[in-house]
């Protein structure tokens, strides 16, 4: 019996082990919900608001307020073509296209990093060709979005391209009084420049799966502890079958008390 119960108390840790571990993914995963609905509502709330003056979203210190994203911002200056980059290696088109970037300056002397679209890959390392922006003056609306991280990998980019939207190392390449907290994707711009570049899709609103994957690892907690209460149980009726299968102990007839025989055979006599 000591035997089972201690089995059975490892049963029972497992079990907890198990569930606890399931309650921290539960717990990750509903964490990962909550954060992509604040995403969803910034960009509900953000997205199709008016245009702004940059200075009225981007402070002196070029930081952009997490609750400013996606905020759309106009700008009023030139673009600075000769500081063109190329971002390689960017999902459009269900290919690796180039996101074309070209630093603006704002009327306010900050220049502000402008993804103006995607071109399609080329023959070659680079694109076919790449419309121009247009020269002069020029009214542009953007997006507001932060920077992004360097490769992990470490890996770089030819002359003329960039890995990712990394702005502070793109600052140190145009070498201008750049914003680093932000850069803006093209809404609009007059006048237009030459030819046509790829667009930006909407973010989505889909959720996605977090919700029911909580709610899954919340259930496999429970499941653990009904399958091992299911162990020890048909470890019990198995116990209890073998115990009432057993052949019942044969009865040995007592041995007679000799004096009870002597008394036996003396009425035998009579």
């Amino acid at each position: 019996m000591s035997n089972r119960l201690t089995r059975w108390g490892v049963y029972a840790l497992i079990a907890i082990a198990f569930a606890t571990a399931c309650a921290f993914l539960s717990n990750w995963q509903f964490e990962r919900n909550e954060s992509r609905a604040e995403q969803i509502a910034l960009v509900e709330q953000n997205y199709d608001a008016p245009a702004e003056p940059l200075g009225a979203v981007i402070g002196d210190d070029g930081a952009l307020d997490p609750d400013d994203e996606w905020r759309p911002v106009t700008l009023q200056g030139e673009y600075l073509a000769e500081e063109q980059l190329l971002v390689r290696n960017r999902p459009h088109g269900g290919t690796s296209a180039f996101e074309v970037l070209v630093p603006f300056r704002d009327s306010d002397g900050r220049v502000l990093i402008v993804d103006r679209g995607w071109v399609p890959p080329g023959e070659g390392q680079l694109p076919d060709a790449v419309p121009a922006p247009p020269t002069g003056e020029v009214t542009v609306t953007v997006r507001l979005r932060p920077g992004e991280q360097l490769p992990a990998s470490g890996r770089g980019a030819p002359e003329g391209q960039v890995p990712t939207i990394h702005l502070p190392s793109i600052a140190g390449l145009v070498g201008d009084d750049v914003i680093t907290g932000a850069y803006g994707r093209l809404v609009s711009e007059d006048p237009q420049g030459a030819g046509t570049l790829g667009g930006f899709a909407s973010p989505t609103d889909d959720p996605g799966p977090h919700l029911s994957y909580a709610i899954q690892w919340i259930l496999f907690a429970i499941m653990g502890f009904i399958f091992i209460g299911y162990i020890i149980r048909t470890e019990i009726v198995k116990h209890r079958e073998e115990v009432e299968g057993r052949p019942a102990p044969v009865k040995t007839p007592r041995r007679r008390d000799r004096d009870a025989d002597v008394e036996d055979e003396l009425l035998d006599a009579r």
